[in-house]
């Protein structure tokens, strides 16, 4: 319902429709809260869609969804039924001074679609409760089916049909997390059977089918990821001798085309969702892993972009894309890399002393094109902290994720071919990261100033910035610091139209990189084949609803975020429920309203609420034991016993 709200905001085509949404665009067409012009449907201007905040005193506010615009101020008596979280269509009322405001024309969903709740019982009751509010929820379930169900019980909720949808599990099971964190956003790995049909119906790559193509079976491409990885969306190629950079994609958009039901699959994911143990794909893993991966040694269709250097500027002087056949000559993981420039790998033929000899010498580029990068841009320092978790769905173990030479130079080809791709169009998918706030920032340095740094407030924001992360670095506090001015920032996101890179320091920038575990680059991909084939109407067709799927897209960015976040955080819940009363190590790293702190001991990253009070400060480091778990809503109490001699 809230995608329908957005596409109608900005103008909906009639064949964009579908056959459910349509009885709703029919009702509101009707009652006037749409205008339709050559087959567009839209809010009439009288009319806002958005999402009720938090109601007190019977007023509240409507998050107006689909546009950048002021919220809506509910008053008393012009709510209604409606309640906190409910998808709202409201009529604005024109005319009165001050704060702009409206009415509740109609409540037509809730925000968020689906649910958890899970059985509980309570003097000597039982009934269902939301899982992270605690809250009973709207779906009612008979006392006999109470009864036949034990306590702890995990469900799946239709908030909008306010139903119960199916069993999940038990609370006390760790292999219900999984269930929990996908069920929430209604995520699924299962493909429908005609999606996976015509996955399956594409055949092997025959090079004599594609005589357009541009044949490159003969440069010397390799694949660089994680050991784990099995799908390989980037291929790299350096030609020292002409200085050009050749990065190939795979051309996910060869196989999925506008519409049907494997392009309406991915849409409707839009983004590969990767867990410590498994991964949710955003296309079937006939393509995502077979077809489209750029496997070693076989035949595989790529969209590359062809990257002339003036090594003296580091500028890109001549950039094309085209539609390509390559043959990856091999496939490397990050650790061989790095390996073997340590000095600790050789390699074993002809072939591979070629390929090792080309990235030896691109390093030497890509290392340029870095510093040269962080002159304007901004080097975060966060940490990647990795799962092992045992056959039972228990933590067992984590790691820390560290860049190294080979995770830049892959790093630095990307940025590039992501950088040159938004140079070929004004209106499209930009990926924009906007300047943050001055009250964000006093904020931030108000904050940091209490743990004993001197804030000079320079000509440029990067020249605060810089100053405050060479502080952090003598304090060793680089990860924590570096944490509290990403969170300073504006979010990254995906949008029509281009306003600059602020972290990367880019005038524009977009995701072209990685077709197979992300829809906004497909877009971007089928978009820049329409301007070299000067198809205008193929450019229009793609471009036609792209305010609100660049909105609908960042959206589902965050919900796979939160997915792989609330995951660790359930597994960390579980591995502290067998460690109660234990004391580890850890690092206070908020004491704005909660103090938090975050384990730094056999296991890392396991953040926590600190229930003591007393003389604590940000970012120290302190001793703490595990008082309390809280499975349902995976939270982690734990109260401070100790300082750490440093």
């Amino acid at each position: 319902m809230k995608s329908l709200l957005i596409r109608l905001t900005h103008g909906l085509s009639e064949q964009d429709i579908t056959p459910e949404e349509l009885t709703h665009v029919n009702l509101w067409l009707t009652k006037k809260y749409l205008t339709k012009k050559d087959n567009v449907y839209k809010f009439n201007s009288k009319y806002r869609a958005g999402t009720l905040g938090v109601v007190q005193k019977a007023t509240a506010y409507l998050n107006v969804i689909g546009e950048n615009v002021r919220d809506l101020f509910i008053g008393e008596g012009d709510l209604g039924d409606a309640k906190e979280g409910d998808l709202i269509i409201a009529q604005r009322l024109l005319g009165k001074r001050g704060t702009p405001s409206a009415k509740i024309a109609e409540v037509v969903g809730r925000e968020q679609s689906y649910s958890v709740a899970y059985i509980i019982e309570k003097d000597s009751h039982k009934s269902l409760v939301d899982l992270k509010t605690q809250y009973p929820v709207g779906a009612e379930l008979t006392l006999d089916e109470l009864n036949s169900y034990k306590i702890g019980d995990v469900f799946k909720i239709d908030n909008q049909e306010n139903k119960v949808l199916e069993k999940l599990g038990n609370i006390k099971d760790p292999k219900v997390d999984e269930l929990i964190v996908l069920a929430q956003f209604n995520k699924h790995d299962e493909f429908e059977p005609e999606v996976l049909e015509i996955a399956k119906s594409f055949q092997p790559v025959d090079a004599t089918k594609y005589p357009k193509r541009k044949d490159l079976r003969a440069l010397a491409f390799s694949t660089i990821d994680p050991v784990t990885a099995k799908d390989y969306d980037d291929a790299i190629c350096w030609d020292n001798e002409n200085s050009t950079l050749y990065v190939a994609i795979a051309d996910v958009s060869e196989y999925v085309k506008p519409f049907g039901a494997l392009d309406n699959e991915a849409i409707y994911r839009s983004f590969s969702i990767y867990l410590p143990h498994r991964s949710i794909p955003m296309l079937p893993r006939q393509l995502s892993e077979t077809l489209c991966s750029l496997q070693p040694h076989v035949d595989r269709l790529a969209y590359v972009f062809e990257m002339k250097l003036d090594l003296d500027s580091l500028e890109v002087v001549k950039s094309t894309v085209y539609e390509a056949i390559i043959f990856s000559k091999r496939r490397f993981n990050y650790e061989e890399i790095d390996a073997y420039f340590d000095g600790k790998l050789k390699p074993q033929n002809a072939e591979e002393e070629k390929i090792f000899d080309d990235l030896t010498k691109l390093r030497v580029v890509t290392d340029a094109l870095k510093v040269k990068r962080l002159k304007v841009g901004y080097d975060f320092h966060s940490t990647e902290i990795n799962m092992t978790l045992d056959e039972n769905s228990n933590l067992v173990a984590t790691t820390e994720s560290e860049e190294t030479p080979s995770h830049a130079l892959v790093e630095d080809c990307m940025l590039l071919a992501n950088k040159e791709a938004a140079a070929k169009f004004d209106r499209g998918i930009f990926r924009i990261h906007e300047q943050p706030s001055q009250t964000k920032l006093q904020t931030l340095y108000q904050e940091l100033a209490g743990i004993g740094m001197s804030i000079e407030i320079k000509d440029t924001t990067k020249e605060t910035i810089t100053n405050i992360q060479r502080q952090a670095k003598e304090m060793d506090l680089e990860a924590e610091v570096d944490t509290l001015i990403i969170q300073s920032q504006m979010q990254a996101r995906y949008a029509p139209l281009n306003s600059g890179h602020f972290g990367l320091g880019f005038e524009a920038y977009t995701h072209f990189t990685s077709p197979i575990r992300r829809y906004s680059d497909l877009i971007v991909h089928r978009l820049l084949k329409a301007i070299n084939a000067g198809d205008t109407q193929e450019g229009s067709y793609v471009l036609r609803n792209i305010e609100s799927l660049s909105m609908a897209i960042s959206l589902k960015e965050r919900e796979a975020s939160t997915i792989e976040t609330e995951f660790m955080a359930r597994k960390y819940a579980r591995w502290a429920e067998l460690n109660l009363d234990k004391e580890f190590k850890a690092r206070i790293t908020s004491t704005d309203t909660d103090i938090k702190a975050e384990i730094h001991d056999e296991i890392i990253g396991a953040r926590v609420i600190i229930t003591s009070t007393g003389d604590i400060t940000l970012f120290e480091n302190v001793i703490i034991k595990i008082d309390r778990v809280d499975i349902p809503r995976a939270k982690i109490f734990a109260s401070v016993v100790g300082k750490v001699d440093v």
